[in-house]
């Protein structure tokens, strides 16, 4: 069975080996065992309500119970840009125009911004070897969206993501080569690094405030501004369908781009719905494809858990979970549980409540 549950310490080594893996991408969750360990120990200060909400960062580990690995993680930052400003570049058009000239030129230019204080940004998102596919990717991802829709009083109305943007195999980008390499003396790397753990205040110092002209960027620089990595692609999928797009600012370092929608939009929230757990021991069948299973969630804070079952065992007041996960999900006869639907293109359960007959929405919340 795969529970996502809070980070916590004895998932140290399974994360480093993981980051390892990772590569340069992920500069939010360096191969670095101290680094990462402060990122358990606020992850952990977090879900005990021991650091401030808007300071607060979740990290969720996907635990496989039959090996007791954790095998995947993803995280939420409540409020980003509350000790540090948070910059990315907002995508304008600059018009020059002259009558008498009879010439109109509509230049694209990169603007330093600080928009996005104060959202929620979603992150962290990373699978262990071999457990890549198979809609573990959807629960991980999606998980996420049902924690802030049962805690919103903890998060902004806004959530976005940065996207990873292009680089080679080096880690080399071609948008750093051109414009950020021109006023750090560092490599594209180690900058990333630094700002992916916030330490950020160097942009500020280093990086020009005047807006940037990009038909003075070589068009290797240019093509990239707003892409996305080849492996984020499928992470900016799962986010388009879930509602998000593109907002117009991109990363300073690589141009990835920014993806945002209000909380109340997006498609897991819209399709939630709250059902009493019945706990039963007869036998469920819970091998079943991605598009016919459910999200299945505690409603927990501190001790939050979720995994998922079929939507077969979803009933018209309650929905039956076998005896093994309830005891995995820390539930008992008579709780209540939040489900959304795993996959694109399966059974909502909103069309569900028609299908069976439920007046008014009365088990939504």
């Amino acid at each position: 069975m795969l529970i996502v549950r809070p980070l916590q310490s004895t998932d140290l080594e399974d994360l480093y080996a993981m980051a390892q893996s990772a590569g340069k991408g992920l500069t939010t969750l360096p191969a670095d065992r101290e680094l990462l360990q402060r990122k358990i120990d606020w992850a952990t200060d977090s879900f005990s309500k021991r650091c401030k909400p808007e300071e607060a960062l979740y990290l969720f580990a996907l635990e496989d119970t039959e090996t007791e690995r954790m095998v995947g993680i993803s995280g939420i930052e409540a409020r980003v840009g509350q000790d540090e400003v948070f910059y990315n570049y907002r995508l304008s058009l600059t018009v020059n125009a002259s009558r008498e000239l009879g010439v109109h030129v509509r230049t694209p230019t990169l603007h330093l911004s600080s928009d996005m204080t104060d959202a929620t940004e979603i992150c962290s998102l990373l699978l262990a070897d071999g457990y890549k596919g198979g809609g573990n990717g959807l629960l991980l991802s999606r998980s996420r969206f049902m924690f802030l829709d049962d805690f919103r009083e903890f998060f902004s109305d806004k959530v976005f993501a940065e996207m990873r943007g292009v680089s080679d195999k080096d880690g080399q980008s071609p948008l750093w080569n051109a414009l950020g390499s021109k006023f750090f003396d560092m490599e594209f790397a180690e900058a990333d690094r630094l700002s992916g753990l916030g330490n950020k205040s160097f942009i500020a110092e280093l990086m020009p405030q005047y807006p940037i002209y990009l038909s003075l960027l070589p068009d290797s620089a240019r093509s990239v501004i707003s892409q996305v990595h080849d492996n984020t692609r499928p992470a900016l999928k799962m986010l388009e369908a879930e509602g998000f797009n593109f907002n117009g600012l991109v990363d300073i370092f690589d141009g990835g781009p920014v993806v945002e929608a209000f909380l109340h939009t997006i498609r897991t929230v819209r399709d939630s719905l709250n059902r009493d757990v019945v706990v039963d021991n007869s036998p469920i069948d819970l091998d079943v494809p991605a598009e016919h299973r459910v999200m299945v969630s505690n409603r927990s804070f501190s001790n939050f858990r979720l995994t998922t079952l079929p939507m077969s065992c979803i009933g018209q007041d309650t929905v039956t979970i076998p005896q093994a996960m309830a005891e995995a999900l820390h539930l008992k006869d008579g709780d209540t549980v939040r489900l959304a639907p795993l996959k694109d293109g399966g059974l909502s359960p909103i069309h569900l409540e028609d299908s069976i007959g439920v007046n008014d929405g009365k088990t939504r919340s």
